[in-house]
Order: C-alpha cells, then sequence, then structure tokens
C-alpha cells in the first residue's frame, strides 16, 4: 500500500493540528486475537484469531487511539527507548523502555500521506506525498489551489524532548516526499541528506508533479542549523527514462523511485525504482551516480524498497503486486509475483553488477479477503548469517534466512486472520523491524505489535544494541 493511495487522498481536518497529544499509559494485553497453534498453510486463521510458529510470540499489544484510531499506520523509526511510529494523520511517540510493557507517550496531530518518519539526533523527519493546503500542521487536502499553492514535501521536528516534539521547518519538494532516506554526511560534513523518493503513477501531468520524473530530490540539513535545510540537488537518475513499463499492465514504468535504501559506510545504496532496481554509488552524498540497473519483466509489477545484507553483497528486492491491494497470496498469483528477490552483487567498482538468485514467498495461504504481499522489513543482527523479519500485509510478519541466496527458507512467522470473513478489508503489517532484541510491527489497522523471537538461530541477536534505527539507512551491526 505504500503507493497504492492516491495522490491528493482526502484526510479528515483535525481541529487541534500540531499539538503534541499525552496519552495516559495505554496497555492492552497482548494480541487483540485468540491464540491458535500453527496455521496448516492451506487452512488461514479465522477473523480475530492469531497463528504462529511455536518460537516467536507476541508480548505486547496497543490498539489505535485518539485521531489516529480511524487513520493508516505507516512506517518506524527508533531512537534510545523511544519507538516513532508514523500515520496518516500524524506520528505516534512510544515508549518502548520496556518493550513487553510500551505506553503511548505523546501524539502529533499533522495530516498528509503517508507521514513515514525518520530521526538523528534531536530531529524527527516527516514525509508528505499528498497535496495539502499549507506546509503547517493545520492543513486539509488540496485539490483547488493552484499548483504552485500546493505543499508536499518534508517536515522537520525538533525531537530533543521526545515528549513534546516541536515543529521546526518545511521543505517542499516536486512530486512530494513518498519516502524518505537519511544520509550521514562524510567525515568533516556535519549534515544529514535525506534522499526523498517519489514518483507519478498517473502516466499524465499532475500538479507538483510533472513528466517526466527521474529524479529525486535531495535535502541537505546541517545539523546544527537545522532551520537552514534545504533542496541542494535533484539528480536525474534515467536520463534514458527508465523501464518503459509493460509488457503486462501490471509492470510500472520507472517514473520516480518508490524507495532508496542507503548503507552509509559502504558508500552505496539499493533504489527500488518502480521499473527498474538499482544500485548507487553515494560517496558523493549529493550526487549519487548508478552502477548498475535491474528488471524483472517476468514476475516483479512495481519495485517497492530494498534491504542489503551486512556484508553488503546481496540485496534483497521486494514486490508490491498490486499496491499492496490485493489478494496475492493464493494459488491464483503463486509463488514468484508478489514476492522478494534476490540478488547477489558481482564484482568491484564501477563493474558491479545484480545477478538474480531466488525468489522468497511466504509459503502460507491467505483468504481473497486480505490484501497480502511483500512489504517492509529489516536484517536481524546475527553473525555471519543473512535473516531478515518481514511485514507481509495481512499475510502476517515472516523471519526468514537468505545465507543461501539460492535457497531462502522461513524460520518464523505471527499472522493474524483476516478483518473480515465476508468482504475485502485492507489491514495488516506495514512495517516490521527488529530493534535492540524485540520486533516491532506498525500494523495498518490495528495499531503496535511487539514481537519476541526465540530461537538458537538468532539467539546471537538478542544483545546487539543500537542507539538509533532508521530501517532506510542500514548500519553495519559489527558496530553495534
Amino acid at each position: 500500500m505504500k503507493h497504492s493511495a492516491p495522490r491528493g487522498r482526502q484526510l479528515k481536518r483535525l481541529a487541534f493540528v500540531g499539538a503534541a497529544v499525552v496519552v495516559a499509559g495505554l496497555l492492552v494485553a497482548p494480541s487483540s486475537g485468540t491464540a491458535q497453534p500453527p496455521a496448516d498453510p492451506g487452512t488461514p486463521p479465522g477473523v480475530d484469531e492469531v497463528a504462529s510458529t511455536p518460537n516467536i510470540k507476541q508480548v505486547a499489544y496497543l490498539p489505535k487511539t485518539g485521531p489516529f484510531a480511524n487513520s493508516t499506520n505507516s512506517d518506524w523509526a527508533f531512537q534510545g527507548h523511544y519507538a516513532f511510529g508514523g500515520n496518516y494523520n500524524g506520528f505516534t511517540v512510544y515508549d518502548i523502555k520496556n518493550p513487553k510493557a510500551p505506553v503511548v507517550a505523546a501524539q502529533v496531530l499533522c495530516p498528509g500521506s503517508q507521514n513515514d518518519v525518520s530521526v538523528t539526533g534531536d530531529l524527527l523527519f516527516l514525509a508528505t506525498d499528498s497535496q495539502r493546503t499549507n506546509d503547517s500542521c493545520n492543513n486539509s487536502a488540496s485539490t483547488l489551489a493552484a499548483p504552485g499553492d500546493r505543499w508536499e514535501g518534508i517536515k522537520i521536528f525538533d525531537i530533543s524532548d521526545p515528549l513534546t516534539p516541536k515543529y521546526l521547518k518545511s521543505i517542499k519538494t516536486d512530486c512530494g516526499a513518498h519516502t524518505q532516506t537519511l544520509v550521514p554526511g562524510k567525515a568533516g560534513d556535519n549534515s544529514a541528506y535525506i534522499y526523498v523518493s517519489s514518483y507519478n503513477l498517473a502516466a499524465a501531468d499532475l500538479p507538483n508533479c510533472a513528466l517526466p520524473h527521474d529524479k529525486i530530490s535531495i535535502i541537505r540539513v546541517p545539523l546544527k542549523d537545522p532551520a537552514a535545510a534545504a533542496v541542494v540537488a535533484t539528480p536525474v537518475l534515467f536520463p534514458d527514462g527508465g523501464h518503459p513499463g509493460g509488457p503486462s499492465e501490471e509492470q510500472q514504468p520507472t517514473t520516480g523511485c518508490h524507495d532508496i535504501t542507503a548503507y552509509p559506510e559502504k558508500d552505496i545504496a539499493a533504489g527500488a525504482c518502480m521499473g527498474d532496481g538499482v544500485l548507487f554509488d553515494i560517496s558523493v552524498r549529493s550526487a549519487p551516480r548508478v552502477i548498475t540497473t535491474v528488471r524483472d519483466t517476468v514476475n516483479f509489477s512495481f519495485w517497492h524498497s530494498a534491504t542489503f545484507n551486512n556484508r553488503a553483497n546481496k540485496v534483497v528486492f521486494t514486490d508490491e503486486l498490486g499496491g499492496g491491494g490485493m489478494a496475492t497470496c493464493n494459488p491464483e498469483i503463486g509463488p514468484t509475483r508478489g514476492a522478494d528477490a534476490i540478488y547477489d552483487i558481482v564484482g568491484r567498482g564501477d563493474n558491479r553488477k545484480l545477478e538474480f538468485r531466488s525468489y522468497f514467498k511466504i509459503p502460507r495461504l491467505n483468504t481473497d479477503f486480505e490484501n497480502c504481499v511483500a512489504h517492509n522489513g529489516s536484517l536481524i543482527p546475527v553473525p555471519g548469517r543473512d535473516i531478515m523479519v518481514q511485514a507481509w500485509y495481512q499475510g502476517g510478519i515472516s523471519v526468514w534466512d537468505f545465507t543461501d541466496s539460492r535457497a531462502p527458507k522461513e524460520i518464523a512467522y505471527w499472522e493474524r486472520g483476516p478483518l473480515s470473513s465476508t468482504q475485502f478489508v485492507s489491514g495488516g503489517s506495514w512495517s516490521a523491524y527488529w530493534y535492540n532484541g524485540f520486533i516491532y510491527s506498525n500494523d495498518i489497522a490495528k495499531g503496535m505489535d511487539v514481537l519476541e523471537l526465540k530461537d538458537v538461530r538468532t539467539n546471537l541477536a538478542r544483545k546487539a544494541r543500537t542507539d538509533e534505527f532508521n530501517a532506510q539507512t542500514q548500519d553495519n551491526f559489527r558496530n553495534w
């Protein structure tokens, strides 16, 4: 669903926008569903039932509250003992000092899909990808204002006190900010760079998003003076126009990137750019350079996101077939569409190439009333192994091992049943990430889930600690 919401989507205007609303500590007993034994791959759990493997369990659950109760949850960022959860109406600050008893510490009302979040130091960045009447948090969806009067882009908040975030600055970007990637400056450059990914699915000029849109926007944020943040480059990544689309209607043409994952220590990034998978050199932060591209015109519809392994000699790309709004975990779609694709990075320097090795898709069937497709995940920091946790919307949360790129295998899963047994209702896990020993899932419809994984293959990861985590900014976990 990261690209399924229409641009300019109407959101209910909130009368008390922009203030941090502190909610009393709230903890609901885990599950929001009835625990069940592991499901047979052909028998999905029922409505309000939960199925999982024995090595993973839910240890906490918080439902969506207040003005976020009926709005879509999106991505995560983490810092210290706080989790920042995006929502189409703003973001929630969770205190996760005790992961088994998290509490809602604050809510910031600031409408604008998707509201992806990134954090660094005292700053939080919020990405807006719907045209708004203005750049404040007191805004509404804009469809009537002249194009130049519409706003979408990045907002910056001061989170030096996470309980009272303060809005500092906005930066307008062409075509909005669907996703964002935080890249720290190199030695001697006390800046953060934000790679802003956005795209145009309409195949026609749109206000604020004229074609051809074959670029990204790069914002430089001086960390000592964030109010001076500004767009410093808009590099054209696909001077030849990128993938033209087809041969099937499902295969999207490239008109920008959906998501970019950076590995700053290695000076590389991987781009999931609609019709293209891309490997970038980011040794010059404001001038990413394409090293190589790859296409899959047989099985991939929409290149959605990317994850490196820790050694950065593999990339997992995801295909968000149907934009997260379809039932694709069924026999009709099969095991190689709406899936992950594992590529090895071979060669050196500018001669590096991406070589396909295999697909991975969850080995369970969902009902026809559930949206299910590959979505956001992260590595689990297991030395010497390539293991990741991943959200699959209503397909649940999967932990899988791709150490052998040709033979990936699932080692754990946790799944809710459908939201309805009679009609299609979208929901499920948008993002599932590992942070300091636990898995945190932002469920579109339900809320926050915290899972604990106990498995001999991943036990080494339980003690790894980091002070900050943005999934699209990969660190070498051997430094944790």
